[in-house]
């Protein structure tokens, strides 16, 4: 029994979630079902194969070998649904998509054999079909046939080579094509380019241009100069002289306003894009000057609110406030607060200036204090200033006035004066004996001072407690880690300012990255000769092994770090490492000049050398990246203060790499 339509679209769906989970299935899955959605399946049929081919020469999972060779599997059926009359829009857009994925993929297969002329042929015809389509399919068919040109001129243009030795690893472009190429020579294949890159451009000098297909050619274009400069200031003075605000005429329809700002949008960000990879290039200049005229001819067509008038800065009747009394024009009266009643008043009534009873009738003291706080600092901060000075004023009036009325009321000056100048005079009623008399009777001064036992005194923290050896150890570790962090962020001094006075040099004057080289060799070197390390001290004292096995423990630590340090990046850091190792070496040497002047000792302490091992290990960190033309290895040799047995030997190693014989033979 065969199966419905549905049942067989469900197992087309199953093996596409099959491919999305292992992109490796991509091959299998694409050649099985080329039979199923061939020109002569249904529709729905062809509607899911092409949908899905496109879906997959466009996914970044699939292999690029392998993408390659299915990508010529697929041309016979790309070409027969091309050809089909009368196909949907919909199978011819997700075909033309992936004939645009595929082009580069089947050009650089032509590359490798040149005599597969059937192949080509089948994309030739593919290519010409779709070309043909280009002017006057629906409009989103014309936009997949924009990125297929695109993708025609970036294939048939030079692009550069990155690597002559891997071509399966460049760019594909014209420059892989040898000269004599027989089914595709580069001086047939680079005029066709440049002529559909002009048909490509030619949407910008078109009248009346469709905004989408405008947009969907900007859009394309930032690839093109990105990629291929010999056509970049072709395709970007193309540009400069479109004016997407060419069609904005008022009125305009909701439609046409909104293709007028999507194209204007649309060109300001491919021309910014441009601007910002390249700002000291050739057209820089006109792109800045272009896109600063762009947008203030945006604002000056879409921006409502720029073309309304301003408010005057005089008033309409030519009148100003501060002059209407000077020219005799009459002010609006504002209006005044009603008289105090005859008889006794209170303050309440002094001080009230509204003429609503309901308001002048309300409690305020039923409000709490916060909510009180809350109402009145936002209205004094939005209260007129004049009407400020008015009511003050009204209430002035009414205290003068009833001032006059009852001359028993104390006069004020000006309402709201503080009484800071209130002084009062101190005569005392008493004479000159009683005051004495009452002063011995006070008690003594001492008796009013505060109890000792409550006083305080002077506070002095508790001493920390002391650290143990794993602890300092530790925290020596995380100082060390911060140095070296802050070490690899400080730029290297410029050769005019940096000065190299020898092993005296001072370690601190410039503050640079080779001040804290140099602090951090010799916190390594010498802080292990001051702490006793080499045995200094009598082997019976405990707290002496201890200090010296921490010290030792830390300053390992610390070249370990150094060394990690250097070979993260030994080209650069070669001369920190040259001179870590003098200051080993000059150690070295200090330390065995100590030792054999001490004579007093029936068993001479172990001496340990630590220049050989870790100049040895820098050798053996930087030999296996050498190269045969490299000169790190030489300069290296030279200026280390001491070349041994064991340095030659691992040089004369070298000589087994037949590559890097010329390199050990210069060294030695």
């Amino acid at each position: 029994m065969a199966l419905s339509v549905t049942d067989q679209l469900a197992q087309l769906d199953a093996a596409r979630q099959i491919v999305l989970a292992d992109s490796g299935l991509y091959p299998q899955i694409v050649q099985g079902i080329l039979p199923i959605v061939g020109a002569n399946a249904r529709l729905e049929f062809r509607r899911w194969g092409a949908e899905f081919l496109a879906e997959t020469f466009a996914s970044p999972a699939f292999a690029s070998q392998q993408k390659e060779s299915s990508a010529v599997g697929i041309l016979h059926t790309l070409k027969d649904l091309l050809e089909i009359p009368g196909e949907e829009a919909g199978v011819i857009k997700n075909v033309v998509q992936t004939a645009a994925s595929i082009y580069g993929l089947v050009f650089r297969y032509i590359i490798a054999n040149p005599h597969d002329v059937p192949i080509w042929n089948m994309m030739a015809a593919i290519k010409s079909n779709i070309l043909k389509r280009w002017d006057a399919a629906p409009t989103g068919v014309r936009i997949c046939c924009i990125k297929f040109v695109q993708k025609v001129v970036q294939v048939q243009t030079p692009g550069v080579i990155a690597d002559p030795r891997r071509p399966d690893q460049n760019e594909i472009s014209l420059a892989l094509v040898p000269r004599d190429h027989p089914l595709i020579p580069p001086p047939n294949l680079e005029p066709e380019a440049s002529g559909l890159l002009d048909r490509l451009l030619n949407v910008f000098h078109e009248e009346n241009s469709d905004a989408v297909l405008i947009n969907a050619t900007l859009n394309c274009l930032g690839t093109l100069v990105r990629t291929r400069q010999s056509i970049a200031n072709k395709t970007i003075s193309a540009v400069l002289n479109f004016n997407p605000l060419k069609q904005a005429n008022s009125p305009m329809s909701p439609k046409a306003r909104v293709q007028i700002k999507s194209m204007e949008r649309t060109t300001r960000a491919l021309l910014l894009n441009i601007y910002r990879r390249n700002e000291t290039g050739p057209l820089a200049g006109r792109i800045k000057v272009y896109v600063d005229r762009l947008a203030q001819t945006r604002l000056d067509i879409f921006d409502e609110g720029s073309r309304k008038r301003g408010l005057p800065s005089e008033p309409t009747d030519g009148l100003d406030n501060a002059k209407r009394r000077r020219l005799g024009a009459e002010l609006p009266d504002r209006p005044r607060p009603e008289p105090l009643l005859p008889g006794p008043n209170s303050f309440a009534q002094i001080y009230t200036l509204t003429a609503d009873r309901s308001l002048a009738d309300f409690d305020v003291t039923s409000l709490p204090l916060e909510l009180v706080v809350k109402i009145t600092l936002p209205v004094l901060a939005r209260i007129d200033q004049q009407q400020l000075e008015q009511a003050i004023n009204n209430v002035r009036s009414r205290y003068l006035s009833l001032t006059n009325a009852n001359p028993a009321l104390p006069a004020i000056g000006a309402l709201g004066d503080d009484e800071e100048d209130y002084e009062p005079n101190f005569e005392p009623n008493e004479d000159r004996e009683q005051i004495l008399n009452e002063t011995d009777a006070l008690p003594p001064e001492d008796s009013l001072q505060t109890p000792t036992e409550v006083a305080l005194g002077p506070f002095k923290l508790p001493q920390p407690p002391p650290l143990t050896a794993e602890e300092a150890e530790q925290i020596g570790k995380g100082t060390i880690s911060r140095v070296f962090s802050m070490m690899s962020v400080l730029d290297e001094p410029s050769n005019a300012k940096r000065q190299k006075p020898g092993l005296n040099r001072l370690a601190g004057s410039n503050y640079d990255r080779e001040a804290w080289v140099t602090v951090i060799t010799r916190l390594a070197i010498r802080s292990s000769a001051d702490s006793g390390e080499d045995g200094y001290e009598d082997e019976d004292s405990t707290a002496v092994v201890n200090k010296q096995f921490a010290a030792s423990n830390l300053s390992d630590g610390i070249r370990e770090t150094l060394w990690k340090y250097i070979i993260e990046d030994f080209r650069a850091r070669l001369s920190v490492a040259i001179s870590w190792l003098n200051e080993e070496w000059f150690n070295d040497r200090i330390q065995k000049q100590a030792l054999a002047q001490r004579k007093d000792r029936e068993k001479p302490p172990q001496l340990k050398q630590h220049y050989e091992k870790w100049m040895l290990k820098v050798l053996d960190g930087i030999v296996p990246y050498l190269d045969a033309k490299d000169k790190i290895l030489i300069r290296f040799l030279s200026e280390i203060p001491e070349v041994n047995e064991r340095v030659l030997e691992r040089v004369k190693g070298l000589a087994k790499d037949p590559e890097r014989v010329q390199l050990a033979v210069n060294a030695l």
